[in-house]
């Protein structure tokens, strides 16, 4: 099970979650609570060993900035969320490293991997870092084959209940890791990892 500690603003949120054993991490280029800006990103990817996924996660940014900020903090894969026409993911595959596209389930949403040139397809809440959990029945029909994540709203006291139903390649955690919002709780990181990985 691929996990991915999404929204990490600190060197020791950096340590905790590699401490944890996540696949990746990932940092928030965007207006959010959780926003680092390229300084602070670029430092961060420094802390980030070499196994672990340095993701920077976009949204609402076009395609030209996404490129700039991508290639000055050094990080090893695009994270563009929300609806990004697929024009902007060839533009973004010219900083060379790997994409990943992160939508909301709705009946048009194209679920093939792969289908916008992306390396990884993130299936999230219709309102990204809400915690807000959405209705997996709605994967009935529509299930993603190969690399993709399911987000939104799982915590340590759901997400192997998520996995079981969803049955995805991988996760995507954020405020389901927090104490308070946009603060992560370094316990709650190790927690998440062990119950996402605990369905067999």
């Amino acid at each position: 099970m691929y996990v991915k500690l999404c929204g990490l603003r600190t060197e020791a949120d950096v340590a905790a979650a590699v401490d944890a054993g996540a696949d990746a991490v990932g940092f928030v280029l965007s207006a959010s609570v959780r926003q680092v800006d390229v300084d602070i990103a670029r430092r961060l990817v420094r802390e980030v060993p070499p196994g672990v996924l340095s993701i920077g996660v976009f949204s609402g940014v076009a395609a030209a900035d996404v490129r700039r900020l991508a290639e000055a903090s050094g990080i090893g894969a695009v994270q563009l969320h929300g609806d990004y026409p697929r024009s902007a993911f060839e533009e973004v595959a010219a900083v060379g490293v790997p994409l990943v596209r992160a939508v909301a389930l709705k009946a048009d949403t194209d679920v093939r991997v792969g289908a916008y040139g992306e390396q990884m397809l993130l299936l999230d809440s219709p309102v990204a870092g809400s915690g807000h959990r959405w209705d997996l029945a709605a994967l009935d029909g529509a299930r993603p084959e190969g690399n993709w994540l399911l987000a939104g709203g799982l915590g340590v006291d759901d997400v192997a209940e998520a996995v079981a139903q969803a049955r995805p390649w991988g996760v995507d955690v954020s405020s389901g890791i927090e104490v308070s919002r946009g603060v992560k709780d370094h316990g709650l990181m190790r927690e998440f990892v062990a119950a996402a990985r605990s369905v067999t």
